[in-house]
Protein backbone atom coordinates (compact mmCIF):
# COMPACT_ATOMS: atom_id res chain seq x y z
CA UNK A 1 0.00 0.00 0.00
CA UNK A 2 1.58 3.47 -1.09
CA UNK A 3 2.84 5.18 2.03
CA UNK A 4 1.70 8.74 2.20
CA UNK A 5 3.54 11.49 4.07
CA UNK A 6 1.50 14.06 6.51
CA UNK A 7 2.15 17.33 4.50
CA UNK A 8 -0.47 19.73 6.51
CA UNK A 9 -3.49 18.95 4.54
CA UNK A 10 -3.12 16.48 1.63
CA UNK A 11 -6.71 16.43 -0.06
CA UNK A 12 -7.49 12.80 -0.56
CA UNK A 13 -8.71 13.66 -4.00
CA UNK A 14 -5.39 14.48 -4.96
CA UNK A 15 -3.82 11.32 -3.48
CA UNK A 16 -6.49 9.52 -5.56
CA UNK A 17 -5.04 10.29 -8.82
CA UNK A 18 -1.65 9.28 -8.04
CA UNK A 19 -1.37 5.88 -9.70
CA UNK A 20 2.32 4.05 -9.12
CA UNK A 21 4.68 7.68 -8.44
CA UNK A 22 7.05 5.57 -6.54
CA UNK A 23 10.75 3.47 -7.21
CA UNK A 24 8.30 0.84 -8.34
CA UNK A 25 7.87 2.74 -11.75
CA UNK A 26 11.70 2.30 -11.93
CA UNK A 27 12.97 0.06 -14.59
CA UNK A 28 15.96 -0.79 -11.50
CA UNK A 29 13.48 -2.88 -9.54
CA UNK A 30 15.49 -5.52 -8.70
CA UNK A 31 18.55 -3.94 -7.56
CA UNK A 32 16.30 -1.02 -5.60
CA UNK A 33 17.89 -2.75 -2.60
CA UNK A 34 21.39 -1.49 -3.84
CA UNK A 35 20.19 1.63 -4.47
CA UNK A 36 20.07 4.84 -1.87
CA UNK A 37 16.28 6.02 -1.16
CA UNK A 38 14.69 9.16 -1.07
CA UNK A 39 11.41 10.78 -0.82
CA UNK A 40 10.19 13.77 -2.47
CA UNK A 41 6.92 15.27 -2.54
CA UNK A 42 5.20 16.83 -5.43
CA UNK A 43 1.87 17.83 -6.69
CA UNK A 44 -0.42 15.11 -8.64
CA UNK A 45 -0.22 17.30 -11.93
CA UNK A 46 0.73 17.04 -15.24
CA UNK A 47 4.19 18.72 -14.36
CA UNK A 48 5.22 16.00 -12.52
CA UNK A 49 5.59 13.75 -15.35
CA UNK A 50 8.94 14.42 -15.82
CA UNK A 51 9.83 13.58 -12.07
CA UNK A 52 7.99 10.34 -12.83
CA UNK A 53 9.50 10.18 -16.87
CA UNK A 54 12.78 10.27 -15.59
CA UNK A 55 12.55 7.71 -12.47
CA UNK A 56 11.21 5.61 -15.37
CA UNK A 57 14.00 5.96 -17.51
CA UNK A 58 16.42 5.43 -15.13
CA UNK A 59 17.91 8.51 -14.97
CA UNK A 60 17.93 8.57 -10.65
CA UNK A 61 18.82 4.79 -10.72
CA UNK A 62 22.13 5.62 -12.42
CA UNK A 63 23.46 7.87 -9.76
CA UNK A 64 22.60 5.31 -7.02
CA UNK A 65 19.25 6.57 -6.43
CA UNK A 66 15.79 5.23 -5.39
CA UNK A 67 13.07 7.78 -5.83
CA UNK A 68 9.41 7.18 -4.40
CA UNK A 69 7.30 10.66 -4.96
CA UNK A 70 4.87 11.36 -2.04
CA UNK A 71 2.16 13.50 -2.88
CA UNK A 72 1.01 16.80 -1.61
CA UNK A 73 -0.89 19.83 -2.24
CA UNK A 74 1.50 22.35 -2.07
CA UNK A 75 5.04 23.29 -1.49
CA UNK A 76 4.22 25.10 1.58
CA UNK A 77 2.74 21.78 2.82
CA UNK A 78 5.77 19.98 2.34
CA UNK A 79 8.21 22.42 4.42
CA UNK A 80 7.01 20.33 7.68
CA UNK A 81 8.09 17.44 6.64
CA UNK A 82 11.23 18.53 5.13
CA UNK A 83 12.02 20.05 8.46
CA UNK A 84 11.23 17.10 10.66
CA UNK A 85 13.38 15.12 8.06
CA UNK A 86 10.18 13.04 6.65
CA UNK A 87 10.75 14.08 3.31
CA UNK A 88 14.07 14.76 1.59
CA UNK A 89 13.10 16.93 -1.21
CA UNK A 90 10.33 18.64 -2.36
CA UNK A 91 8.54 20.33 -5.94
CA UNK A 92 6.37 22.91 -5.24
CA UNK A 93 5.68 26.68 -5.76
CA UNK A 94 8.41 29.39 -4.63
CA UNK A 95 6.34 30.99 -1.65
CA UNK A 96 6.75 28.11 0.74
CA UNK A 97 10.28 28.45 0.35
CA UNK A 98 9.83 32.65 0.69
CA UNK A 99 7.82 32.37 3.80
CA UNK A 100 10.16 29.87 4.98
CA UNK A 101 13.46 32.14 4.16
CA UNK A 102 11.59 34.82 6.61
CA UNK A 103 11.64 32.57 9.16
CA UNK A 104 15.05 31.78 8.74
CA UNK A 105 14.14 27.94 8.98
CA UNK A 106 16.77 26.85 6.67
CA UNK A 107 15.05 25.91 3.65
CA UNK A 108 16.55 26.98 -0.12
CA UNK A 109 16.32 26.16 -3.32
CA UNK A 110 18.87 24.26 -5.00
CA UNK A 111 17.27 24.28 -8.26
CA UNK A 112 14.28 25.43 -10.73
CA UNK A 113 11.63 22.36 -12.10
CA UNK A 114 8.97 24.12 -14.78
CA UNK A 115 8.26 27.77 -16.09
CA UNK A 116 5.30 29.40 -17.71
CA UNK A 117 5.73 30.43 -21.23
CA UNK A 118 6.12 34.46 -22.20
CA UNK A 119 3.83 34.10 -25.04
CA UNK A 120 1.50 31.15 -26.34
CA UNK A 121 -0.62 28.96 -24.59
CA UNK A 122 0.37 28.87 -20.94
CA UNK A 123 0.24 25.82 -18.54
CA UNK A 124 -2.58 27.67 -15.73
CA UNK A 125 -4.91 29.98 -16.35
CA UNK A 126 -7.91 31.32 -14.55
CA UNK A 127 -10.86 29.69 -16.10
CA UNK A 128 -14.40 30.74 -14.76
CA UNK A 129 -18.06 28.80 -14.93
CA UNK A 130 -19.79 29.32 -17.77
CA UNK A 131 -22.71 30.47 -15.89
CA UNK A 132 -20.84 33.22 -13.77
CA UNK A 133 -20.77 35.49 -17.04
CA UNK A 134 -17.20 36.54 -16.08
CA UNK A 135 -15.16 37.54 -19.56
CA UNK A 136 -12.27 39.32 -18.46
CA UNK A 137 -9.60 39.85 -15.58
CA UNK A 138 -11.21 42.95 -14.38
CA UNK A 139 -14.68 41.01 -13.75
CA UNK A 140 -13.04 39.07 -11.20
CA UNK A 141 -13.10 41.66 -8.86
CA UNK A 142 -15.92 40.87 -5.90
CA UNK A 143 -15.75 37.25 -6.89
CA UNK A 144 -15.29 33.58 -5.32
CA UNK A 145 -12.06 32.47 -6.92
CA UNK A 146 -9.87 29.69 -5.93
CA UNK A 147 -6.52 29.06 -5.70
CA UNK A 148 -4.94 25.70 -4.63
CA UNK A 149 -2.72 27.39 -1.79
CA UNK A 150 -3.98 30.78 -0.58
CA UNK A 151 -1.11 33.41 -0.08
CA UNK A 152 1.32 32.34 -3.03
CA UNK A 153 1.83 32.62 -6.93
CA UNK A 154 -1.38 31.95 -7.86
CA UNK A 155 -3.54 35.03 -5.62
CA UNK A 156 -0.86 37.40 -6.15
CA UNK A 157 -0.93 37.55 -9.81
CA UNK A 158 -4.43 37.14 -10.41
CA UNK A 159 -4.78 40.42 -8.39
CA UNK A 160 -2.09 42.13 -10.27
CA UNK A 161 -3.93 41.16 -13.54
CA UNK A 162 -6.91 42.18 -12.76
CA UNK A 163 -5.85 45.53 -11.28
CA UNK A 164 -3.83 45.95 -14.91
CA UNK A 165 -7.08 45.16 -16.59
CA UNK A 166 -8.64 47.99 -14.17
CA UNK A 167 -10.57 46.16 -12.01
CA UNK A 168 -10.31 46.06 -7.58
CA UNK A 169 -7.82 43.31 -6.59
CA UNK A 170 -8.62 43.79 -3.21
CA UNK A 171 -11.80 42.68 -3.28
CA UNK A 172 -11.47 39.18 -4.92
CA UNK A 173 -12.80 36.91 -2.51
CA UNK A 174 -9.84 33.76 -2.85
CA UNK A 175 -11.18 30.50 -1.53
CA UNK A 176 -8.12 27.57 -1.43
CA UNK A 177 -9.70 24.55 -3.30
CA UNK A 178 -7.25 21.48 -4.16
CA UNK A 179 -6.49 21.90 -7.80
CA UNK A 180 -8.46 18.18 -8.67
CA UNK A 181 -11.49 19.63 -6.67
CA UNK A 182 -11.65 23.05 -9.05
CA UNK A 183 -14.00 21.49 -11.41
CA UNK A 184 -16.66 20.52 -9.02
CA UNK A 185 -16.85 23.26 -7.49
CA UNK A 186 -16.78 25.17 -10.18
CA UNK A 187 -19.78 23.33 -11.46
CA UNK A 188 -21.86 23.25 -8.18
CA UNK A 189 -21.39 27.18 -8.04
CA UNK A 190 -19.79 27.30 -4.96
CA UNK A 191 -16.52 29.33 -6.22
CA UNK A 192 -17.30 31.60 -10.07
CA UNK A 193 -13.61 31.27 -10.99
CA UNK A 194 -10.92 29.12 -10.29
CA UNK A 195 -6.75 29.27 -10.89
CA UNK A 196 -5.52 26.12 -12.01
CA UNK A 197 -2.84 24.11 -14.15
CA UNK A 198 -3.54 21.51 -17.12
CA UNK A 199 -4.60 19.18 -16.87
CA UNK A 200 -7.54 20.94 -15.55
CA UNK A 201 -7.49 23.97 -17.69
CA UNK A 202 -7.98 21.83 -20.81
CA UNK A 203 -10.42 20.18 -18.79
CA UNK A 204 -12.79 23.14 -18.17
CA UNK A 205 -12.65 24.43 -21.28
CA UNK A 206 -13.46 21.31 -23.15
CA UNK A 207 -17.04 21.49 -21.18
CA UNK A 208 -17.63 25.37 -21.73
CA UNK A 209 -16.16 26.85 -19.00
CA UNK A 210 -14.80 30.29 -20.24
CA UNK A 211 -11.08 31.41 -20.19
CA UNK A 212 -10.44 34.30 -18.47
CA UNK A 213 -6.08 34.95 -18.15
CA UNK A 214 -3.31 33.22 -18.29
CA UNK A 215 -1.76 35.38 -14.97
CA UNK A 216 2.02 34.56 -15.03
CA UNK A 217 1.85 35.43 -18.45
CA UNK A 218 -0.18 38.99 -17.81
CA UNK A 219 2.24 39.82 -15.53
CA UNK A 220 5.35 37.79 -14.90
CA UNK A 221 5.96 36.16 -18.29
CA UNK A 222 8.05 33.23 -18.16
CA UNK A 223 7.48 32.95 -13.92
CA UNK A 224 8.94 29.91 -12.78
CA UNK A 225 6.37 27.75 -11.50
CA UNK A 226 7.57 24.88 -9.79
CA UNK A 227 11.29 24.87 -8.10
CA UNK A 228 12.60 22.05 -5.95
CA UNK A 229 13.84 23.01 -2.37
CA UNK A 230 15.23 20.93 0.33
CA UNK A 231 17.01 22.23 3.87
CA UNK A 232 20.42 23.88 4.35
CA UNK A 233 21.33 21.28 6.68
CA UNK A 234 20.60 18.76 3.92
CA UNK A 235 23.31 20.02 2.09
CA UNK A 236 25.60 20.02 5.02
CA UNK A 237 25.04 16.68 6.17
CA UNK A 238 24.53 14.49 3.46
CA UNK A 239 26.44 17.01 0.41
CA UNK A 240 26.58 13.84 -1.86
CA UNK A 241 22.85 12.95 -1.70
CA UNK A 242 22.14 16.68 -2.48
CA UNK A 243 24.74 16.54 -5.13
CA UNK A 244 23.73 13.00 -6.79
CA UNK A 245 19.69 14.04 -6.76
CA UNK A 246 20.49 17.57 -8.33
CA UNK A 247 22.47 15.73 -11.25
CA UNK A 248 19.58 13.85 -11.87
CA UNK A 249 17.08 16.26 -11.79
CA UNK A 250 19.29 18.06 -13.93
CA UNK A 251 19.28 15.59 -16.73
CA UNK A 252 16.04 14.40 -16.28
CA UNK A 253 14.42 18.20 -16.98
CA UNK A 254 16.63 18.17 -20.11
CA UNK A 255 15.55 14.47 -20.74
CA UNK A 256 11.62 16.28 -20.35
CA UNK A 257 12.36 18.77 -22.44
CA UNK A 258 13.76 17.27 -25.66
CA UNK A 259 10.61 16.45 -28.64
CA UNK A 260 12.40 12.99 -28.80
CA UNK A 261 10.96 12.00 -25.30
CA UNK A 262 7.80 14.14 -25.87
CA UNK A 263 5.67 10.56 -26.20
CA UNK A 264 7.74 9.18 -22.59
CA UNK A 265 6.88 12.38 -20.38
CA UNK A 266 3.03 12.27 -21.83
CA UNK A 267 3.12 7.80 -21.09
CA UNK A 268 4.32 8.89 -17.64
CA UNK A 269 1.00 11.51 -17.18
CA UNK A 270 -0.97 8.04 -17.92
CA UNK A 271 0.84 6.03 -15.81
CA UNK A 272 0.54 8.11 -12.64
CA UNK A 273 -2.99 10.20 -13.28
CA UNK A 274 -6.56 9.18 -13.98
CA UNK A 275 -7.18 10.91 -17.37
CA UNK A 276 -8.55 9.97 -20.54
CA UNK A 277 -6.03 9.34 -22.93
CA UNK A 278 -6.87 12.05 -25.49
CA UNK A 279 -6.43 14.55 -22.64
CA UNK A 280 -3.07 13.49 -21.73
CA UNK A 281 -1.82 13.33 -25.33
CA UNK A 282 -3.01 17.20 -25.97
CA UNK A 283 -2.41 19.17 -22.55
CA UNK A 284 0.31 21.63 -22.50
CA UNK A 285 3.56 21.01 -20.72
CA UNK A 286 5.37 23.30 -19.13
CA UNK A 287 8.99 24.79 -19.85
CA UNK A 288 11.24 22.15 -17.96
CA UNK A 289 14.43 23.59 -16.87
CA UNK A 290 16.68 23.19 -13.64
CA UNK A 291 18.31 26.74 -13.99
CA UNK A 292 16.52 29.25 -11.62
CA UNK A 293 15.71 32.92 -12.46
CA UNK A 294 16.39 34.79 -9.59
CA UNK A 295 15.34 38.36 -11.56
CA UNK A 296 11.34 36.34 -12.14
CA UNK A 297 11.28 35.51 -8.69
CA UNK A 298 11.99 38.83 -6.85
CA UNK A 299 9.38 40.33 -9.45
CA UNK A 300 6.83 38.04 -8.06
CA UNK A 301 8.22 38.73 -4.29
CA UNK A 302 8.11 42.34 -4.66
CA UNK A 303 4.41 41.90 -6.14
CA UNK A 304 3.37 39.96 -3.35
CA UNK A 305 4.86 42.50 -0.41
CA UNK A 306 2.59 45.14 -2.83
CA UNK A 307 -0.29 43.04 -1.92
CA UNK A 308 0.37 42.42 1.75
CA UNK A 309 0.63 38.95 1.07
CA UNK A 310 4.54 38.67 2.47
CA UNK A 311 5.45 41.53 4.97
CA UNK A 312 9.12 41.82 3.42
CA UNK A 313 11.54 40.21 0.78
CA UNK A 314 13.36 36.79 1.34
CA UNK A 315 16.82 36.90 1.67
CA UNK A 316 17.41 36.20 -1.83
CA UNK A 317 21.55 35.18 -1.57
CA UNK A 318 20.47 32.92 1.19
CA UNK A 319 17.86 31.47 0.12
CA UNK A 320 18.99 30.48 -3.59
CA UNK A 321 21.69 27.78 -3.60
CA UNK A 322 21.24 26.81 -6.93
CA UNK A 323 23.35 23.61 -7.16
Amino acid sequence: MKKVIALGLIAATAIALTGCTDSDASPSDANDGDLRQVRVAALPITETAALWGGIKAGIFAERGLSVEVLPAQGGAQAIPALLNGDIDFAIGQPFGPFRADLQDLGVIMIGNYASSYADGDDINAVVASAKSGITRPAELAGRRVAVNSLGAAGDVTIMAAVEKDGGDPSTIKFVEVAFPDAPAQLEAGNIDAAWVPEPFVTQLRSRGDTFIVAPYQAVVPGLATLTTITTKERTESDAKLVEDFSAAMKETLQWAQDPANEAAVRQAIKDNLQLPEPVADSVKLPAFGWDLDRTSLQTLAELAQKYRVLDQQPNFDRLIQQQ
